[in-house]
């Protein structure tokens, strides 16, 4: 009977870590019309719009703004900004709460989660 059990938990757990990173075409999908907020470490991170043809509007809920837009590159999405042109180049993966994102220049970041 233990035998069992073990296998269903695993059956049951291999859809979680068959999450795959989501296309520049799925991500546009999602995201595309929405304005989407992120927590890290349970913390409110900040908000982004996303607008037609792929622009966006980054805040830290700071009262500030940033435009910028976003682009696909060797499978990740990078983002820049009008005040910062160097490239922030993310993964995302769709979890069951929403997108979670992983910040790729440096994989050691807390990653960020839809809220």
């Amino acid at each position: 009977m233990k035998h069992i059990f073990a296998a269903l938990a695993l059956i049951t757990a291999a859809p979680l870590a068959a999450q795959t990173t989501m296309t520049a075409k799925e991500f546009e999908a999602y995201t595309s019309g929405k304005t989407l907020f992120y927590n890290s470490n349970g913390q409110t991170y900040g908000a982004e719009r996303y607008l037609e043809g792929r622009r966006v509007e980054w805040s830290f809920l700071d009262g500030e703004c940033k435009p910028g837009q976003w682009y696909e590159d060797n499978g990740q999405i990078c983002f820049t900004y009008d005040d910062n042109p160097d490239a922030q180049c993310w993964t995302f993966q769709l979890g069951s709460s929403g997108l979670i994102a992983r910040f790729e220049n440096d994989p050691a970041t807390t990653e960020l989660y839809e809220a």
